[in-house]
């Protein structure tokens, strides 16, 4: 209850005390209450003579029937209610709470839409006799909650001391004036229940922030700004380890009550931004050591690596090994070993292993080292937040630690063959390994260099000492080469069997890998040979070609697909692909029709149209595609792929070879369009408040067609701004508004009316200041052809001008031109002075605006009557800020002055006045200042700008003649006084009694 509310109720009972009249008094209305809310109702009755607890009964009379009483709740009979309230008042969704004998509140739980109306609070007579009111009345109206909140889901991770902006979304769209409050919170973890304040911009447009944060706020280390009209910035300049937990934004919405009292009538909160503040000073090292560092082939190295850390235990780690800045391997944080590839068939062969000792100790061991491993050994270690996280914190290297190993003189001979050295793709491929000079087991490595093709070998086929077999990775599928055989001749024979090659990617070098065991030392040898396999892909290619690339609505056109290879195509089983992408933004190439070298066809299931009018021939080594009575959606790019088979090596349905021709576009042209639209300009000029109509006439309208219209605005017509789309209605009458327009009030006042066969209207109803600028439309022609609806043509109108009538009253502002200089890097105020104060209940704006081009001034800062300000160029808003003074005072003063800055600067001011209830605001008066020409000086260093810049020196020159003068003058001073007191002593005693006796004469 309010300051007027409880001085009515005082007066009244006061009233009532004085002549014993009972008196019952309720929240004074009309309110205005959100759909969903929680509402309550305060009803008080004074001046009675009975019982000190009085009973209460509420009813409302709904806007449907305003002379029928429905009854809601009473205190003293359950049985009340009428019936469509009965749930509701059981199940305590609107019930009476008593908070004196003589005073109630009515609450409703979650307001509907049904409950708006007239509201009467009635008290049963207790008294002797009637004497007084028994009942009063109040308005309650149910509004739409427009309140909207809303932060971008995210995951922040800042260092100590770093900063950190987050930024919350809120809107609204109530007809009625309301203001907004916007407050960050914080949680110091998930589970916390309790949020702390952090800044609040309160609905009066005061930051207020929580009591942990406001020292932080009084030195600008938290700070909220409302940048736009949307968007409120949370930034901290220096994140503290306090800072880390949770933040969320609540906006409220608030109005002002007939009481004078403010009330939250909605409130949003948005979800919660997780801020993760990490500590300083946690760095590791991280060292290697080798138990031995000079070894021979065969012998046993291990490496040790040790990380350096406070807290072990708690923190995560990946360590790699590196030989000579190339990785080996890798562990990460759950101690997963991961090989790089050529490392990994040493592992599998046991001569390598790596695993996680401890949390700070990793060990590297090469069983029978080789001379590959020779070189420089590095340890790496990584700390990561989490196991699973792939961003490291720090990254440490050790120093590298040196391993020579020396050879052992090797025994083996061997020498590497092949049968087929030159072969067709689906041949077989022969390999012969012969050793030659071994007395112990061997083991049998086969590897693969395919042609022009740099790169780590590829495993074929390994075979162990004990004649285990294990194929490479990508041999493992028998489909493809078929199954590999790798067989031992004799005890230094081995062949190698590939029985179907793919391709000439199968050629290249194949190199065979034999190693000695003998008492854990080991012996290698290798060798290699070159094998060519030729491709059926060989010079085959594909060409598409059309007699006619622009084809009229029903007519027929040809696409011929020319085959060609090195090779006689008709001796091999061929197939045409033919391929299709219709002319859509998001279209791709679909597949039309596959014909098989046995005559099938397979039609796809993309484009089903094609198949009962397409029609596929063939003759030797050219394909064709016939398309019978054109339609829009044959318009495309049309493309043939021709594949070759094995002959008696692969099934049918497996290409050995495929080529793709070059892309052909077919345009369909459709029935030209006869439409015609008015190109003309014109200007409206209207009353605020007023409905209007926006006129779009086509010249020209073919008979048989469906039209579609679209109306934009445009603000500003010399402004580089696109223009916004209003509404759309489509051939069929379904009308679409565009995003600045898709408000429940903006389309309830803008509305598309084809008012006769050639005049669509858009209507503007109860036009304000915000819908001047230009409007147009664009009309389109539909026609429905044979497979659906297509676009002709369109036509766009010439633009109507909407404008309003300027208020015949003008304000009173300072219109003297001046001339400022300023030095660059200073600041300068520009004034903008309001003579006289304006009219009662009215609210003030101001612009200011500096000059680019001739005649069109560009905006730099703008106060809207409701207080908020806003920067149209971003990039200023650091250096402007606008005094106020005094209410009649818009100066600007601009900060660190540059070059650019000069210009002609002036202001605008507006007067608006808040019309009734459900109105906008209405311009009432405006005034332009005058022009303020800025000049800019550059930055000179002289001696009078030294002794300027200098406040010191400066003070010193202009009060050292000053000084000077009072010196002069004291002097002179104390010699008039010396020069007076010895005149003094040097008159005689003649002259005294002259004196006396002249003074005796006096006398008489």
């Amino acid at each position: 209850m309010g300051l007027a509310g409880c001085l009515e109720a005082a007066f009244l009972l006061l009233l009532g005390l004085s002549t014993g009249q009972r008196v019952v008094t309720v929240q004074k209305g009309p309110l205005y209450r959100v759909r969903g809310s929680h509402v309550t109702l305060w009803c008080k009755v004074s001046g009675y003579q009975g019982p000190s607890e009085q009973n209460f009964q509420w009813s409302i009379y709904l806007p449907s029937a305003p002379e029928r009483e429905v009854q809601i709740v009473s205190t003293i009979d359950p049985s009340f209610p009428y019936a469509i309230y009965t749930q509701r008042v059981r199940s305590r969704g609107i019930y009476v709470e008593r908070v004196q004998g003589d005073t109630i509140l009515l609450h409703i739980t979650e307001l509907q839409d049904r409950d708006a109306g007239e509201y009467e609070c009635h008290t049963p007579n207790t008294d002797e006799r009637y004497f007084g009111s028994y009942s009063a009345k109040t308005n309650l109206s149910v509004i739409a909650d427009t309140l909207l909140a809303s932060v971008a889901p995210q995951v922040l991770t800042c260092a100590e001391g770093e900063a950190m902006e987050l930024t919350c979304e809120v809107s609204k769209s109530t007809a009625q004036h309301t203001h907004l409050s916007v407050g960050w919170y914080h949680l110091q973890g998930a589970g916390e229940s309790h949020a702390e304040e952090v800044l609040t911009l309160s609905k009066d447009f005061v930051l207020m922030p929580g009591p942990s944060y406001a020292q932080r706020f009084l030195v600008r280390d938290v700070q909220l700004n409302k940048v736009g009209n949307t968007t409120y910035k949370l930034s901290i300049e220096r994140v503290k380890l306090s800072d880390q937990g949770q933040l969320y934004c609540e906006a409220a919405e608030w109005i002002e009550d007939p009481d004078e009292t403010w009330k939250d009538i909605s409130r949003k909160q948005t979800g919660r931004t997780s801020l993760e503040v990490t500590r300083q000073g946690r760095d590791i090292s991280v060292d290697i050591t080798a138990a031995e560092t000079s070894l021979s082939e065969g012998d046993t190295l291990q490496l040790n690596c040790m990380v350096g850390v406070q807290k072990s235990s708690s923190r995560h780690f990946q360590v790699l090994w590196l030989l000579n800045g190339v990785e080996v391997a890798r562990v990460d944080p759950h101690g997963v070993l991961v090989w790089k590839e050529e490392y990994e068939e040493r592992s599998k062969l046991g001569n390598l292993q790596a695993f996680k000792h401890s949390n700070t100790v990793y060990v590297l061991t090469i069983y029978e080292v080789g001379l590959k491993d020779n070189g420089t050994y590095h340890c790496s270690a990584s700390e990561v937040k989490t196991p699973g996280d792939f961003d490291s914190i720090q990254t440490k290297l050790s120093s590298g630690i040196q391993v020579d190993v020396k050879p052992v003189e090797s025994r083996i001979r061997l020498s590497v063959s092949t049968s087929t050295p030159q072969i067709m793709a689906g041949d077989t491929l022969i390999l012969l390994c012969e050793v030659q000079g071994v007395t112990s087991p061997l083991s049998v490595q086969w590897w693969h260099l395919p042609p022009q093709h740099p790169g780590p070998r590829v495993p074929v086929a390994t075979m162990s000492q004990d004649g285990t077999l294990r194929l490479g990775n990508t041999y493992q599928d028998s489909r493809a080469r078929g199954r590999l055989r790798l067989e031992k001749v004799n005890p230094g024979s081995f062949t190698l069997v590939i029985p179907n090659t793919l391709d000439e990617g199968d050629g290249g070098w194949y190199g065979c890998k034999a190693t000695e065991w003998s008492r854990g030392r080991s012996w290698t040898k290798e060798g290699e040979t070159a094998v060519t396999v030729s491709s059926m892909g060989l010079g085959l290619h594909a060409t598409l070609r059309s007699r006619t690339a622009t084809v009229r609505y029903g007519q027929s056109f040809e696409l011929i697909c020319q085959a060609s290879a090195s090779y006689t195509l008709e001796e091999v089983p061929s197939a045409v692909r033919w391929l299709f992408q219709p002319s859509l933004p998001t279209s791709r190439l679909q597949e039309l029709v596959q014909v098989f070298p046995n005559g099938t066809m397979a039609w796809g299931l993309a484009q089903p149209h094609f198949q009962g009018k397409a029609q596929l021939t063939r003759t030797a080594a050219s394909f064709r595609l016939c398309i019978h009575n054109a339609v829009a959606a044959d318009k495309g790019i049309y493309q043939c792929e021709v594949e070759v088979w094995r002959r008696n090596t692969l099934p049918v349905g497996q290409p050995a070879a495929t080529t793709s021709s070059n892309a052909v576009g077919i345009k369909v042209v459709l029935p030209e369009s006869k439409l015609r639209v008015a190109t003309n300009d014109s200007s409206v000029e209207i009353a605020s408040g007023a409905d209007t109509a926006i006129e779009c006439k086509m010249v020209s309208a073919p008979s048989g067609s469906q039209f579609a219209v679209t109306w934009y605005f445009l603000r500003s017509p010399l402004a580089d701004e696109a223009p916004l789309e209003i509404v759309r209605a489509s051939y069929n009458s379904i009308l679409e508004y565009g995003a600045e327009f898709s408000s429940p009030a903006h389309k309830s006042r803008f509305l598309s009316q084809r008012v006769s066969s050639n005049v669509f209207w858009l209507w503007i109803l109860s036009a304000n200041h915000g819908d001047q600028g230009s409007y147009y439309c664009v009309v389109e022609e539909w026609l429905w052809l044979a497979d659906g609806w297509y676009k002709l043509g369109e036509g766009t109108s010439g633009r109507t001008t909407l404008a309003f009538k300027l208020p015949e009253r003008e304000l009173q502002l300072e219109k003297t031109n001046h001339n400022i200089s300023v030095r660059e890097g200073e600041e300068v105020t520009l004034h903008c002075l309001l003579q006289a104060a304006g009219l009662p209940a009215t609210h003030l704006s101001a612009t200011w605006f500096r000059e680019e081009k001739a005649g069109h001034a560009r905006p730099l800062l703008a106060l809207r009557h409701d207080g908020a300000i806003e920067y149209p160029q971003e990039s200023l808003a650091g250096r402007l800020h606008l005094r106020r003074p005094t209410a009649g005072d818009f100066s600007l003063t601009l900060h660190s002055v540059e070059k650019g800055d000069a210009g002609v600067y002036h202001c605008l001011v507006q007067e608006w006045q808040h019309q009734s209830e459900g109105k906008d605001w209405v311009l009432q008066a405006l005034a332009r200042s005058g022009y303020i020409q800025l000049s800019t000086i550059p930055p000179e260093s002289t001696v009078l700008s030294r002794i300027c810049s200098s406040p010191p020196l400066l003070n010193f020159i202009l009060y050292l003649p000053l000084v000077l003068v009072g010196l002069v003058a004291l002097a002179v001073f104390c010699w008039c006084f010396k020069v007076r007191k010895s005149m003094k002593n040097y008159i005689t005693g003649d002259q005294m009694m002259e004196l006396q006796g002249a003074e005796e004469v006096n006398k008489t």
